[in-house]
């Protein structure tokens, strides 16, 4: 078995649930019976737990096995045996009263740790790592109007629309009276006749 890779199995199992203060610790020296120890934190019972489940279901996952699990009943501290690595999951308070780091943690392992497996960029990557943001697309100039295409306003059907078929009324201008001509003609007239019918001097 390849302890680098069960011990990054039971890291991963551990980060997947958000695992607190994951150390890995190298005990090859300290005991045959196996060469790593982990320790993380939980906050909760219910969060050890599931973080017990998460290791377990890490490990099996790439075809190593695991022995056996403790103290899954309270929750404090749960003891994950991987054979060659053990993982042990405590609350904040167990893990500060007992300090498995005394006894195991002579001799750290590097490792990336809290390493994130997505696509997103973390927050110590310098600048230049980073994408830059999508820039918006420009916003398109409004059209050029066309000279002579300007629209009138349209005026509502029942506002000085004729009907259709029908000829609009045109009021004429009003036309003079005949009475004025007829009086001046008559008095031509009349004085004509009466130049006619007046005697000659002789």
């Amino acid at each position: 078995m390849d302890i680098r890779k069960l011990q990054r199995a039971i890291v991963d199992g551990l980060e997947d649930v958000k695992a607190q203060n994951i150390v890995v610790f190298n005990t090859e020296h300290l005991s045959a019976l196996f060469e790593r120890v982990i320790i993380a934190s939980g906050t909760s019972n219910r969060q050890t737990k599931a973080l017990a489940a998460s290791v377990r279901d890490s490990v099996k996952s790439r075809g190593m096995r695991v022995m056996a699990t403790e103290g899954e009943d309270n929750g404090e501290w749960i003891i994950v045996d991987c054979g060659a690595a053990v993982a042990h999951i405590m609350q904040p308070s167990i893990r500060e009263y007992y300090h498995l780091e005394e006894i195991w943690g002579g001799k750290p392992v590097r490792m990336k740790v809290g390493e994130t497996r997505t696509t997103l960029v973390k927050a110590s990557e310098p600048e230049r790592a980073r994408k830059p943001a999508a820039k918006a697309a420009p916003a398109r100039p409004p059209a050029a109007k066309k000279p002579g295409t300007r629209k009138l306003p349209v005026k509502p059907a029942s506002v000085n629309r004729p009907a259709a078929g029908r000829a609009v009324a045109v009021k004429a201008a009003p036309a003079r009276k005949p009475a004025a001509r007829k009086a001046a003609a008559g008095k031509s007239a009349t004085g004509k006749t009466a130049a006619r019918k007046a005697p000659r001097s002789r």
